[in-house]
């Protein structure tokens, strides 16, 4: 059975091993494939493993021996998952490898925003707590996490993980779900989408992209928030209108921004985002720890193990 990896660099560049999947067929792993290289590279392989390569359906008529896609991601838009159904090829994802790693930076985001730990670090190595006629000084005013409101739009794991964790920081929590279940999280409140956005404090994002969702965040959404609030995005980048988002943090509409993830990746020199004030921006590693990576390759086994044993799981187009 011959099995390519189109996108191998970004899951393990070097630090895991592929040599688990050897066994189930022949492997061969690229780093990255351009466009114009995946039929070429994909058109013998009866399983493929993706991470970013775009499958649509004019390409999977390019390659009549694929059975299986393997993603190594959550999300499942980098195939034409209907397309796929229609030729019989299963498509499975990877479910909540990183739910522990991306709610940790919500809060990595959040706190260096509330606290600017990076900016008094360069101030103390730069010499101004050496020549500070008092013992402690500060740049920037501090905040506290107690007793905010932290909004969270989508309540899937990591949804939920954020909230356990907001909790603990003694914060008082909004929920923003399509399906409402407040069974065992009566202490948070459920409610409608613009009530969420007129009364949090701190705003994060965590829906899967959709037609109904993508730029959900847009001007007239984005105005709704409060002048104060901080608006954080570690789901998809294409829920946020870049331009949008710029303009309201730069008119002091809404206060800050925390996001790890952009509409276009690697994101265009010119995008307003990137000299927008009081923006935070780490490159798309929410999902990126060396245990979560692992994680994430073992349910890529796990997975490819299922449907060659013809009870394939985690599938997201049957």
């Amino acid at each position: 059975m011959k099995i390519v990896n189109l996108d191998g660099y970004s899951t393990n560049p070097g630090d895991l091993s592929w040599e688990q999947l050897r066994k189930y067929g022949d492997l061969t792993v690229y780093e990255r494939t351009k466009p114009e290289e995946i039929i070429e590279r994909a058109k013998d392989a009866e399983i493929l493993i993706i991470n970013k390569s775009y499958i649509s359906a004019e390409i999977l008529e390019e390659l009549p021996k694929l059975k299986y896609v393997g993603l190594q991601s959550t999300g499942y838009n980098a195939i034409d998952c209907a397309a796929a159904k229609k030729k019989g090829i299963v498509v499975s994802n990877i479910p909540a490898y990183s739910t522990n790693e991306v709610a940790q930076l919500v809060f990595a985001l959040i706190l260096e925003i509330t606290n600017n730990v990076a900016l008094h670090s360069e101030a103390v190595h730069n010499g101004e707590w050496s020549s500070c006629p008092d013992f402690c000084f500060w740049k920037t005013p501090l905040e506290e996490l107690n007793d905010k409101t932290i909004g969270i739009i989508g309540f899937g794991s990591i949804g939920k993980r954020v909230a356990n964790i907001a909790k603990a920081f003694g914060m008082k929590i909004l929920i923003n779900t399509p399906h409402p279940d407040s069974e065992g999280y009566q202490d948070y409140k459920f409610c409608s989408f613009d009530y969420l956005l007129e009364n949090s404090d701190i705003v994060t994002c965590h829906c899967p992209l959709t037609d109904e969702t993508t730029n959900l965040f847009n001007k007239e959404n984005i105005s709704k928030m409060k002048k104060s609030a901080v608006f954080i995005n570690t789901s998809r980048g294409q829920v946020v209108d870049d331009k949008a988002l710029a303009d309201a943090l730069n008119n002091g509409s809404i206060k800050a921004a925390g996001l790890d993830v952009l509409s276009e990746e690697p994101p265009k020199s010119n995008n307003p985002l990137l000299t927008a004030k009081n923006c935070v921006i780490t490159p798309h590693i929410a999902w990126a720890s060396v245990e979560a990576r692992t994680r994430l390759l073992k349910i890529l086994e796990e997975n490819l193990k299922a449907f060659i044993d013809g009870k394939p799981q985690n599938v997201v187009n049957m």
